[in-house]
């Protein structure tokens, strides 16, 4: 059985308000070593900090953040990390916070999980569990309409019946099934890199792309949305089969459908993942303790009223 505690994983965090120049003095004052401006590469300006472990972590431009001025806009790149690395990187989000950046309604977050561990089934539990689980991760994340619209589109279900007819066994066959031929060098923006769960960053850089989680520089969020990714993937990689059918969303029992997910079904259970379930717990009705909220007591406190 994997931990998930043992997969290697990357996190992009989008913010604004800040010039990249003093993002990059803020990771440094944590990560320690040296900051460097690499000069233009594009149109992605980058700010590097080589830390203490000659690991870079990158401050680059982001055109996509269109409510702040082209100076003021700045996506945090980490170097591959941990599960060990989450306190460093939480204060790395707290010294971005408060150098004066901010991350508002056009910022994303996106976590890369190493691919290196996936087979074309185990690729296939993984988007038939996500898609499972679709729309109530929607609402836990918080993921705003027009995300959902561009950039982060809900996993298709004709792609989950494809799954469930041709039984990917392969990293190629299931290339064949997520691009619709076998395309094993796509190009960087393919049109299919704007789902929320990203198959063809695999493709392209190695690993999975979640794009789900809207950016935050609460560290506390950022240490939510990778526990929680690091969990579906072991989950996939440990099922030896996985269910496609959705579940219907019901905003009575959410916040206990959810927490019985996160629980039960990903093993985020007792005080360590406390802070994680209460995290993801935040933006969903209803009550995490009883499914359809607690039971109404008549006047002697004996008898539920119907």
């Amino acid at each position: 059985m994997i931990d998930f505690r043992t997969l290697r994983f990357g996190v992009e965090v989008e913010c604004t308000g800040q010039t990249r120049e003093k993002v990059a003095a803020a990771i440094q004052s944590v990560v320690g070593g040296a900051v460097a401006y690499i000069g233009a590469q594009g149109s992605l300006d980058p700010w590097e900090v080589t830390d203490r472990s000659n690991r870079k972590w990158r401050v680059v431009s982001d055109a996509s953040l269109t409510d702040a001025p082209a100076n003021l806009r700045a996506e945090v790149v980490t170097p591959i990390l941990s599960y060990e690395d989450i306190p460093e990187l939480q204060e790395v989000i707290r010294a971005v916070r408060r150098a004066g950046a901010r991350a508002t309604d056009s910022c994303g977050c996106h976590l890369h999980v190493s691919g290196d561990l996936f087979t074309g089934r185990t690729l296939g539990n993984l988007l038939k569990i996500f898609y499972r689980q679709q729309e109530i991760i929607i609402q836990a994340f918080g993921v705003r309409s027009d995300r959902l619209a561009k950039y982060t589109k809900r996993i298709d279900s004709a792609l989950i019946k494809k799954i469930e007819t041709e039984h990917p066994e392969t990293i190629a066959d299931m290339n064949t099934l997520w691009f619709g031929s076998y395309t094993p060098n796509p190009q960087h923006y393919h049109p299919s890199r704007y789902s929320i769960l990203n198959l063809a960053s695999l493709y392209q850089h190695g690993s999975v792309e979640f794009r789900g989680a809207n950016s935050s520089l609460h560290a506390g969020m950022i240490r939510a949305y990778i526990v929680f990714s690091l969990a579906l993937v072991a989950k996939a990689l440990n099922s030896k089969r996985a269910c496609g059918k959705p579940r219907k969303y019901d905003p009575r029992s959410a916040k206990f459908d959810f927490r019985v997910f996160a629980a039960i079904g990903l093993g985020l259970m007792g005080d360590e993942f406390k802070t994680v379930r209460r995290n993801l717990l935040q933006n969903l009705p209803g009550d995490s303790a009883w499914k359809y909220g607690r039971p109404k007591l008549c006047a002697v406190g004996k008898k539920e009223v119907k």
